[in-house]
């Protein structure tokens, strides 16, 4: 990334108006702040044929969701009928990150407009400002792709404060390509480099689908920026075990080839004190084709 498109890259936040808090009751942890990082899985009309579609586990997500008392939720792969079901039922928490232009001119269907919006407590936090950047070498252009990424990438982040301490946090959302390794690296240097803007210490949040196992070299660049993952740092470095599980969780015969695609990163004066990998299930029905990651964080 050049000197210049990080200078571009620097004035791209925009501040955002609260909506007026609702009377949904949550129950928020003082010391702890519970981040959850969920890829849902787009909703399409080939699951709806298959009985796992977006209308047949709609309720379970969100449900297994709630349930896990998170402050902060980061999805992946969202369309507008998702992102307006979680908006109604987390009424008392803030979507950002499903507005502004469409990545491309299709309207349905897994092409470039499914994205990756953050939620977070209106009771426990506030909004400080929030952006989008495309990990692309235009960043500011929405749909932009580059080096053979298969489809159009984006990263959303929030700055947010903690209402009763005054602690700020920046969580960043994201969701690498699936097809192209040179993309996959060259979208994780950018997020690394965009985020180093801020002082080592500041506190920040990297969560998403990254496509890619712990030990890949995509990843390289986001350890050595700084960032440490939760689920490593309570369970040791190693493979944890796949994420990804085609709606079959723990009866995916493929598993053991697999690894772990999904993360939740840090850096700056917080640690997590627990992390894990959500594989909750209702009556045997999986809430997405993904496994959810869970990390709880103390501001040290």
């Amino acid at each position: 990334m050049t000197t210049g498109r990080r200078t571009f890259l620097k004035g791209i936040g925009a501040t955002a108006l609260l909506p007026v808090l609702s009377s949904f009751e949550w129950a928020a942890r003082p010391a702890h702040h519970r981040v959850l990082s969920c890829n849902i899985r787009v909703a399409l009309d080939d699951d709806e044929a298959k009985g796992v579609g977006w209308s047949a586990r709609r309720d379970i997500c969100l449900k297994i969701i709630k349930d896990r008392k998170p402050d902060i939720i980061s999805l992946q792969e969202v369309l507008k009928v998702q992102a307006d079901d979680f908006r109604n039922y987390f009424s008392s928490f803030q979507l950002i990150g499903f507005d502004g232009p469409e990545m491309d001119a299709h309207a349905t269907g897994y092409h470039g407009i499914a994205k990756n919006p953050i939620l977070f407590s209106k009771d426990r936090y506030e909004l400080l400002t929030a952006g989008t950047y495309w990990l692309s070498e235009t960043p500011l252009v929405a749909g932009s792709k580059s080096w053979d990424t298969a489809r159009a990438r984006h990263a959303n982040w929030v700055r947010i404060r903690e209402k009763k301490t005054g602690k700020e946090l920046r969580i960043v959302n994201l969701h690498l390509d699936h097809v192209s390794a040179e993309a996959k690296l060259q979208q994780a240097k950018m997020v690394v480099e965009e985020s180093a803007q801020y002082q080592p210490g500041f506190i920040q949040i990297l969560t998403g689908d990254f496509n890619t196992r712990y030990n890949s070299r995509v990843l390289e660049p986001v350890r050595a920026g700084g960032w440490n993952e939760s689920y490593e740092t309570i369970h040791g470095d190693g493979e944890a075990g796949y994420t990804g599980h085609e709606f079959k969780g723990t009866a995916y015969e493929k598993g053991a080839s697999k690894g772990r695609i999904d993360y939740i990163w840090y850096r700056g004066t917080i640690k997590p004190v627990d992390a894990v990998i959500i594989k909750d299930a209702i009556k045997g029905k999986f809430p997405s084709d993904h496994f959810f990651m869970q990390a709880d964080f103390v501001i040290e």
